[in-house]
């Protein structure tokens, strides 16, 4: 008879508190991008005063908005991926569409419109917060072959 000691078993699972966090960081995001996303559609929330904005910042909104670019791609992506994570549907799908928006919201309030940058912040906490937690979906897209 031969005796066998067993490795200890890895906590594979994440913690209930980690699942959670992940929960609320998830619906938040997505009801943030939903809610822009759709007021690029519908216009129902106050724009900013221009006055109260930097002339770069002022300038590279209006050429975004007389080109297309904010209504038409911008805000449905945000609509659209805000939509899937508030479902919980293809959440890595929708981290992978809005990361390009979060960079460009993140540069625009640093080098443009400093005044947005604690929204920014949060929404960049947010991405990276939730592609580590779903990084299991993104290992096969980033292994070299």
């Amino acid at each position: 008879m031969t005796a066998t000691i067993a490795a200890p078993a890895r906590a594979t699972r994440k913690s209930a508190a980690a699942r959670h966090a992940t929960l609320v960081t998830r619906v938040l995001t997505g009801l943030l991008f939903t809610v822009t996303g759709l007021n690029g559609f519908l216009n129902f929330m106050p724009a900013p005063d221009p006055s109260t904005m930097a002339p770069a910042g002022v300038a590279f909104t209006t050429a975004l908005y007389a080109t297309g670019y904010m209504l038409q791609l911008s805000s449905g992506v945000q609509l659209v991926s805000g939509l899937l994570l508030v479902a919980g549907r293809f959440v890595p799908l929708a981290l992978a569409l809005l990361a390009p928006v979060i960079v460009n919201i993140f540069l625009i309030h640093l080098f443009l419109e400093p005044s947005g940058m604690g929204m920014a912040l949060f929404v960049v906490a947010a991405e990276i917060g939730l592609a580590w937690a779903y990084r299991d979906k993104f290992r096969p897209m980033l292994q070299a072959r």
